[in-house]
């Protein structure tokens, strides 16, 4: 029985995960080019709206993926899986390190970029706003893939 909750409880955090996984890996792999080939207006409303729109809807999908994966580690490791809750702890450390550059760096400037998406005035350091944001989205997508592994791996040794 511990085994099956263990399995689904990872599970869901992959699956909460998968969602800011995917998010992140876009924007890295897609989003970032296309962001250079645009002036800074286009750049910070576009940018701004879609931090209006994710800081509002992401953060319970990404509360869940940490809380389950934290839960699926408890569960493995109370149930004597050592080797799953090893990999599903990788993914606690993976997520939480993922959650510190997040409030570090890109949330000051997702604040900065909602605010100029609603007032239409866009700051003068428009495009190093973004260059900073851009900076962290490879580690944070490592970290994520990561994480994602991590629970995949701790389902599979449950």
């Amino acid at each position: 029985m511990i085994t099956t909750l263990i399995q689904v409880v990872a599970i869901v955090s992959v699956l909460a995960n998968a969602v800011v996984y995917g998010t992140d890996a876009c924007f890295a792999l897609i989003t970032r080019s296309v962001y250079d080939k645009l002036d800074d207006r286009t750049v910070t409303i576009s940018a701004g709206w879609g931090h209006y729109y994710g800081d509002r809807r992401m953060p319970i999908v990404g509360v869940g993926g940490v809380v389950t994966a934290v839960a699926a580690t408890a569960l493995a490791a109370i149930g004597g899986h050592t080797a799953a809750a090893i990999a599903a702890g990788i993914a606690v450390v993976a997520l939480v390190t993922w959650l510190g550059i997040y409030v570090r760096v890109a949330k000051p400037v997702n604040t900065q970029q909602t605010a100029a998406a609603h007032s239409g005035v866009i700051p003068a350091n428009a495009r190093a706003l973004q260059d900073k944001w851009n900076s962290v989205i490879n580690g944070r997508v490592a970290l994520q893939f990561t994480a994602v592994a991590g629970l995949c791996a701790a389902i599979a040794l449950a």
